[in-house]
């Protein structure tokens, strides 16, 4: 009592200040956590609501979601409220990743902010065996730095299988307008293009679309429905020239000509721009090159100079 008589009024407060608000700050939590998990409008996604193959397939290919699937579902619906604006571009980057179609986005951010709730007892251990009490602080900013790095390898590999699509797919149209120029029909074409790169994304790719159609989907919604999975710009504009000139009755094979012509010379334009862009990025590299290199032949004259004026 005497110690606390000897503190001034006006510091008494503070005690009393911080605690009200940690005691908000927690109120604010627990608020935004239990609006996540009751909100009536975070719906399950439409298109996987019932599909209980789904769940047994991400089951057997991740063991992440088979050993942790309740806290995924629960993270799931967490991070439909809390990262409602970013899903539509991480479902559009699992897609074009390549990545098994069965993740929905807001299960694959569960799955990253599981690994990072795994990974943060072993930073702390090493950083507190290394730096004290206070390395708790650097742990948690790895573990956090771990998911960010995991979130960006999804959208590099999004962004370099959309490359690779783009590089061989004038071939693939060449091909295509080819064989059905030799007679084939669409089908039988797209079949044959398909064989031919398998191993490949564009293959994949219109693997899908050819699988669509035998299973009664119309050739432009087929299209259509790669072009929505891809979301890349020239993607779109190709497959939207393919289905403009079908509709307006254009020869496949003439539009598969044209439409590989068209992307290479924007691939052109592409590596024109980047060549372009190099000298001006080589820039900065080049003149500090330059100035290590004076000062390695000047750097001993200079030296030289300046002990014996000392000496002198």
């Amino acid at each position: 009592m005497n110690t606390l008589a000897q503190i001034p009024a006006g510091l008494q407060l503070v005690p009393i200040v911080a605690c009200a608000l940690m005691a908000a700050a927690c109120f604010a939590l627990v608020h935004t956590i239990w609006n996540s998990l009751y909100s009536e409008d975070l719906e399950q996604d439409d298109a996987w609501r019932y599909d209980v193959n789904r769940i047994n397939e991400l089951r057997r290919i991740s063991a992440i979601y088979r050993l942790f699937y309740p806290i995924v579902r629960i993270l799931s619906r967490l991070n439909r409220g809390m990262f409602r604006e970013n899903l539509p571009e991480i479902h559009r980057e699992i897609q074009a990743s390549g990545m098994p179609r069965f993740w929905t986005a807001e299960e694959f951010l569960a799955r990253i902010e599981i690994i990072c709730m795994l990974v943060t007892p072993l930073y702390i251990y090493f950083a507190i065996d290394l730096m004290g009490p206070p390395g708790i602080v650097s742990a948690l900013a790895s573990s956090a730095l771990t998911g960010y790095l995991m979130r960006r390898n999804l959208a590099a590999r999004a962004h370099y299988r959309l490359f690779m699509i783009k590089k061989r797919l004038p071939f693939l149209l060449d091909l295509l307008t080819l064989l059905m120029e030799a007679g084939s029909t669409f089908l039988m074409a797209l079949q044959e293009a398909v064989d031919e790169f398998r191993d490949q994304p564009v293959g994949v790719e219109f693997g899908r679309v050819l699988a669509e159609m035998k299973m009664g989907k119309s050739r432009t919604a087929a299209l259509e429905s790669m072009r929505n999975r891809l979301s890349d710009d020239e993607v779109t504009s190709i497959v939207g020239s393919i289905i403009q000139g079908e509709n307006l009755g254009t020869p496949l094979a003439q539009l598969f000509r044209t439409q590989a012509d068209v992307l290479r010379i924007k691939r052109t334009q592409r590596a024109e721009t980047i060549a372009g862009e190099a000298g001006v990025k080589m820039l900065l590299p080049s003149i500090l090159v330059m100035a290590s290199t004076v000062i390695v032949i000047l750097g001993p004259f200079l030296l030289r100079f300046i002990y014996s004026d000392f000496m002198s």
